[in-house]
């Protein structure tokens, strides 16, 4: 076993080595990067397209910071980015690998590279907000309000993410927009506490009113399909409302033109939050429905409504049709069930939008 550890140990001192000396020692010259074949900068080789990005305030989402643990920096590399990496692996699908997706924190620029970045995420920017108001609203999830800064307003769509900059690190991590995009000049999200996330720790014990905070974006392909007159079915569970959430105001502000069920899972009524308005909002409207379901509710709660696993309730109450669409949001064993429930509605997967986390 010693000697395993020994080697194990040398093989790790010479693999951190070989990074110091390309770091240092190694030099490419000038490179260019070439996105969407107009824009070029100008670098000096041996760093990571995402480096090279954020340098250049070409905003990729990266909740890792690069350490390629989130897969979220994926952009499509059409010359000079050589071979895909073990790293890379694990978040590129075999036919995306053929599309040419890799992730930026991966690719190290080391001679003239052609990339294509989404339009949508070369609009990102950098937020420079102000907390004016810190919520609870449940016993591990907190409802925060920020105003914009600079720049004074943000456009996005109902649905997208922003990332949150942990202050004094380089680590990020994305939250959805609970607000509504017509409310432009404040951004709200609604963050639970992960006992060891680090951003979700930083929220629920150090944030405070008047803290200035650094996001940006707006990011995400989750969001609302304006152009569809299809009937909405919404699951969520827990944080999974804060994007749904954002959806439904913003249809409530059109005069909510399209049929909308929203199921939402707890575990008990302690776990139910935004509830108030969100039976306003059904009384208001009478093609909303808002149906929230108890997967174990305690007999403290006196519960009459729904009960088991949110996908056992949207099986039994979604209706047949294949003239719906689909807005999910939680985690991914949650998501998986609820796409399996809704194909067997009728629905088409191309109408099933989804943001696992």
């Amino acid at each position: 076993m010693i000697p395993i550890l020994i080697m194990n140990a040398i093989l790790m001192s010479i693999a951190i080595l070989l990074v110091v000396a390309e770091k240092f020692l190694v030099t490419y010259g000038e490179c260019e990067i070439a996105i969407n074949k107009d824009k070029i900068l100008k670098v000096q080789g041996g760093d990571t397209l995402l480096n090279y990005f954020a340098q250049a305030k070409i905003f990729i989402p990266s909740a890792c910071g690069g350490k390629a643990t989130c897969g979220y920096c994926k952009v499509e590399v059409l010359s000079g980015g050589g071979h895909i990496l073990p790293t890379e692996e694990v978040f590129i699908s075999r036919q995306e690998a053929l599309k040419g997706l890799r992730l930026a924190c991966q690719v190290k620029v080391k001679n003239d590279i052609e990339v294509m970045v989404s339009p949508d995420l070369l609009e990102a920017q950098e937020l420079k907000v102000t907390v004016t108001k810190i919520e609870d609203v449940t016993s591990d999830i907190k409802y925060i309000f920020l105003r914009l800064d600079e720049p004074a307003s943000i456009k996005f769509k109902p649905g997208q993410y922003v990332q949150f900059k942990i202050p004094e690190t380089d680590e990020f991590r994305a939250y959805s927009i609970a607000s509504s995009p017509s409310r432009d000049s404040l951004i709200e999200l609604v963050v639970r506490l992960v006992p060891t996330g680090l951003c979700s720790t930083y929220i629920h014990e150090a944030l405070d009113v008047n803290d200035r905070i650094m996001l940006t974006g707006p990011f995400g392909d989750f969001y609302l399909r304006e152009d569809s007159d299809r009937g909405i079915v919404c699951i969520g569970g827990g944080c999974g409302m804060a994007p749904i959430r954002s959806i439904l105001f913003y249809l409530k502000e059109k005069g909510m033109p399209r049929k909308v069920m929203y199921f939402f899972g707890a575990r008990s009524k302690k776990d139910l939050f935004f509830t108030e308005e969100l039976r306003a909002l059904e009384d208001e409207f009478k093609n909303f429905r808002y149906i929230p379901a108890l997967s174990e509710p305690k007999p403290q709660d006196n519960w009459d409504g729904e009960t088991g696993l949110v996908t056992q309730v949207v099986e039994r109450m979604c209706p047949e049709g294949p003239n719906q669409e689909g807005y999910l949001c939680g985690p991914p064993p949650m998501i998986d069930a609820s796409i399996k429930v809704l194909s067997g509605k009728g629905i088409k997967d191309i109408y099933i939008y989804y943001d696992k986390f």
